[in-house]
C-alpha cells in the first residue's frame, strides 16, 4: 500500500504520465466532462472532495508550468478565485518556477479540456471552481 501522496490509483496514475505540457483539469462537480479524457470521478457529496483539497492533492506531485481558469471566477466566485491565486503562487515557490495562470471565457474554457489527459471531478459546488493544469518538467 502507497503510504504519502495521492492514494486514488487512477489520479496517481494519471498525473505520473503526463508529458511535458500536457492538461489535467481538475473539476467542480458541474463542469460537462467531454468524450476523450478520462474521468477520474472522486465526487462523494456535496463538497466533497472540495477543490481546493483536491488542488493542494495534485499540487503535492505534479510540476506545473502553466494554469487556466475560466475569467467569469472573478465575478462569480471572488473568494474562491483568491484563495486559487494565493494556491497557485504557494505552487510556484514550492516547485521553484513560476507558474503562468490564464484566463479564458468559460465556454472556451470547457473546449479546452477535451485536450486534456484527465478530469477529475470533485465534489465541489460552487461556480467555475475547475482548472486546467499544464505539466511542467522538472529538469
Amino acid at each position: 500500500m502507497k503510504r504519502i501522496g495521492l492514494l486514488n490509483a487512477p489520479l496517481s496514475h494519471a498525473v505520473a504520465s503526463l508529458g511535458h505540457t500536457q492538461a489535467l483539469a481538475i473539476a467542480d462537480a458541474g463542469l460537462p466532462i467531454p468524450h476523450g479524457p478520462a474521468r477520474i470521478d472522486l465526487a462523494v457529496t456535496p463538497g466533497l472532495p472540495s477543490f481546493l483539497q483536491t488542488l493542494d492533492a495534485v499540487a503535492g506531485e505534479m510540476m506545473v508550468e502553466r494554469a487556466v481558469i475560466a475569467a467569469e471566477m472573478a465575478a462569480a466566485n471572488p473568494s474562491l478565485r483568491a484563495l486559487l491565486v494565493a494556491r497557485v503562487d504557494r505552487m510556484a515557490a514550492a516547485q521553484g518556477r513560476p507558474i503562468a495562470l490564464e484566463e479564458v471565457p468559460h465556454e472556451e474554457f470547457k473546449r479546452l479540456t477535451a485536450a486534456a489527459v484527465a478530469v477529475v471531478r470533485t465534489g465541489e459546488c460552487s461556480p467555475y471552481a475547475n482548472i486546467l493544469l499544464h505539466s511542467g518538467v522538472t529538469f
